[in-house]
């Protein structure tokens, strides 16, 4: 298949899609939103698409990396005025999508990746087409729905054109199948629901032969606007003074100013290791070395740190969101919290250091559950018939 992937090429979810694909031998070109380096796997192409201001962005090896202390603004700043960049970096994607004529274009979520293929699609069957018109295919991020569709008057109507122009949704949790159809993707269109990254790998994600002893707490969700890391660092004085022996490592956070003032603020600092974006192939040693995975987060999908965090025999600690209860039974494999509570966050931590057998149980538990429903290979297997599946589709 000849596929072009538009896409912020730093990511390492984005990396695993098209490093299969490449691998396989099927033709990869790349439309990057941000500016990436060499990838490690074959590439027929890849330009740089800047839309929403990411050209201005500092470039960094992984998304994430941006400062704590105006995350939020810029973030509103990107949902209220990064559509209107939308058309002028359309017209570079056209043409790059008629000199490559694509099988698939693949869009890695909606803002501003889907939004900017769907505008760049919407004159294409008009004057000069493609000689084949490409397959338009999408992949919900876990806030795509949530957090940024609804958040300004564009950012509604460009969510809305791009459910009308696909041909097909990839999601990784069923509630974003049905937010989709409430968005405009009509019954007809085909769906794939897997996890975002493609799965997990086992030969670096799983469990070791013991449970883990010392009483290590990681949270590796980084610097996102809808993580409540704040209220993560106000539980940990309430774990603290039950459990003075608990540590926590913060992955992602290293040399963050705003973080670093929290955990001096709260007197943490002996108890706290804030650590550096950790390679991927490496995480998997970090979480086996944890008891709990923390992700305070108030929109989600499926959290990929979640998942592998929990493929390593994690206990999970996560917010009570509709998504999570998908992989989460409070109670059973992990515990379900209020994300903006300290006090909520502090009593699930203490409980699942206190428990070795709710430990035990979950970590017996969360293997099936992930050799089941997240195997990297057999998800990407389903992704291969589905893409073949949707090229076979008649253009409507």
């Amino acid at each position: 298949m000849r596929l072009l992937f538009v896409t912020d090429a730093r990511s390492p979810i984005s990396q695993n899609w098209m490093r299969f694909f490449a691998n396989r031998g099927d033709e990869v070109f790349i439309a990057t939103t941000f500016q990436s380096a060499d990838m490690d796997f074959p590439v027929k192409r890849m330009v740089f698409t800047p839309v929403a201001f990411s050209a201005a962005k500092k470039q960094s090896s992984r998304p994430g990396s941006a400062s704590s202390r105006t995350l939020g603004l810029r973030t509103l700043i990107r949902q209220w005025f990064g559509p209107l960049t939308i058309p002028r970096s359309a017209k570079k994607l056209r043409a790059f999508i008629k000199e490559v004529q694509p099988d698939i274009i693949h869009a890695m979520r909606v803002p501003y990746e889907g939004m900017l293929t769907a505008k760049a699609l919407s004159n294409m069957g008009r004057g000069d087409p493609a000689p084949t018109p490409p397959k338009f295919v999408v992949s919900i991020w876990g806030n795509d729905f949530t957090l940024h569709a609804p958040s300004t008057p564009l950012m509604r109507w460009y969510t809305r054109l791009t459910m009308s122009k696909v041909h097909a949704l990839h999601a990784d949790v069923e509630r974003d199948i049905r937010l989709a159809r409430e968005w405009g993707l009509s019954e007809e269109k085909a769906t794939l629901v897997a996890p975002g990254n493609g799965g997990i790998r086992s030969d670096v994600f799983h469990q070791s032969e013991e449970l883990v002893k010392d009483p290590v707490i990681i949270n590796p969700r980084g610097i996102r606007p809808y993580v409540r890391n704040d209220v993560f660092f106000k539980s940990i004085p309430l774990v603290l003074a039950k459990r003075s022996d608990a540590r926590f490592l913060c992955t992602g956070m290293q040399g963050e100013a705003q973080v670093m003032e929290w955990i001096q603020e709260l007197g943490v600092e002996h108890a706290v290791e804030l650590l550096p974006l950790i390679p991927h192939a490496e995480m998997g040693e970090v979480f086996r070395g944890a008891q709990i995975v923390v992700s305070p987060a108030v929109h989600d999908g499926t959290p990929n740190s979640l998942i592998e965090g929990m493929a390593c025999g994690c206990f999970p600690v996560a917010g009570d969101l509709e998504s999570i209860r998908e992989w989460i039974t409070h109670g059973q494999n992990g515990l379900l919290v209020n994300p903006n509570d300290p006090q909520s966050i502090a009593d699930a931590i203490l409980l699942g250091l206190e428990r070795e057998d709710l430990r035990r149980d979950a970590a017996g538990l969360n293997a099936k559950i992930i050799s089941a429903r997240a195997d990297f290979g057999v998800n990407m297997g389903r992704v291969v018939e589905w893409y073949e599946g949707v090229c076979k589709q008649v253009n409507t």
